[in-house]
């Protein structure tokens, strides 16, 4: 009788050691890569150009260096505002696991959609303005993301054309219908009329109009800066020749698009924004916190960057003093 009850004592501490081994086997597994699960995400991105594309891939590279099997369905509203709100009533009824809204038309359209699926945005310049979210610490019940709003860049940027280029009259062009872009250029005024000088602005509804605007500045402005605005970065190859071809200085809000020939801009990494965002969405889909419990993050790494080919070929000799303001861009 004692044997038996030895045997079954034996036995039963052998089961439960296995099954103690084999909980902590699967734990190690679901917190290291999350393989338990795939995932389905949304991705809807506003427009096809250098900076949201390069913020969608930080987006994805966060999620697969945390070790996330994800399934997407990546859909680009090519700056149609009416495809935005087609692409998130379509994730809704896909029932997807997550949103992530590239640009604030993308994000709008999201929160538009739903209330319940989380959306995780990024590439969004004035989030409580657009209504996105109730403040940057409480974003709200659903949703939380990434600005690419950081309060020092445009200053920089607008500080150098008063300063460096001793432009007084600074042309602007933007789609009105972007409330990203109706930020920004208020900012842009205020920021040029501290500096004793003029924002002339022209306003465009769609990438066809951005060329001629670009010419109307003509013999009319001392440079031309364009702000993150949707609409006309994608269509920034008509502007860049513009500037080329009429020797006006131009000037843009991130440094994709300084990088295919603007003068400067002060910027950051939009992958590396993309990325935190990505992270956000990491703690969102394993349930380590809600939407309501991350806050919106500011961009990181803010710097100004010089282009020297593209100063030379806008008619604006390249000072050695300008090193000590930010850096030259060498064509990488």
């Amino acid at each position: 009788m004692k044997r038996k009850v030895k045997a079954v004592s034996v036995a039963l501490a052998g089961m439960l050691l296995l099954a103690g081994c084999g909980s902590k086997e699967s734990s190690g597994s679901t917190e290291k890569t999350g393989t338990e699960k795939e995932y389905k995400v949304g991705i809807s991105q506003f427009a096809p150009h250098p900076s949201l594309d390069a913020a969608t891939n930080g987006f994805k590279k966060a999620l697969e260096d945390k070790g996330l099997k994800v399934s997407y369905d990546e859909q680009n509203a090519q700056a149609d505002m009416n495809n935005t709100q087609t692409i998130a009533n379509n994730f809704v009824g896909d029932k997807v696991d997550l949103i992530f809204a590239n640009a604030t038309p993308s994000a709008t359209a999201a929160l538009n959609a739903t209330k319940d699926i989380p959306i995780v945005f990024t590439s969004v310049t004035d989030p409580v303005g657009a209504g996105l979210v109730k403040s940057f610490d409480k974003p709200g019940q659903n949703i939380t993301g990434t600005t690419d709003n950081h309060p020092d860049a445009t200053k920089k940027t607008i500080s150098f054309i008063t300063d460096e280029v001793k432009a007084k009259k600074v042309g602007v062009i933007y789609n009105s219908g972007e409330q990203n872009s109706e930020v920004q250029v208020k900012q842009v005024k205020k920021l040029l009329e501290e500096k004793g000088a003029k924002l002339v602005d022209v306003s465009v509804a769609n990438t066809s109009e951005v060329k001629q605007a670009a010419e109307s500045l003509a013999g009319r402005v001392d440079a031309i800066y364009i702000p993150t605005d949707n609409t006309v970065v994608t269509a920034l190859d008509a502007v860049i020749a513009v500037a080329n071809n009429k020797k006006i200085p131009l000037f843009v809000g991130e440094l994709d698009s300084m990088k295919k020939g603007a003068v400067a801009a002060s910027g950051f990494s939009y992958f590396d924004l993309g990325y935190q965002s990505g992270l956000m969405a990491t703690d969102i889909l394993t349930g380590k916190k809600k939407p309501s419990e991350i806050p919106v993050e500011l961009p990181k790494g803010l710097k100004l960057v010089i282009n020297k080919k593209a100063a030379e070929a806008q008619g604006l000799k390249v000072k050695d003093e300008w090193s000590k303001l930010g850096e030259f861009y060498d064509g990488k």
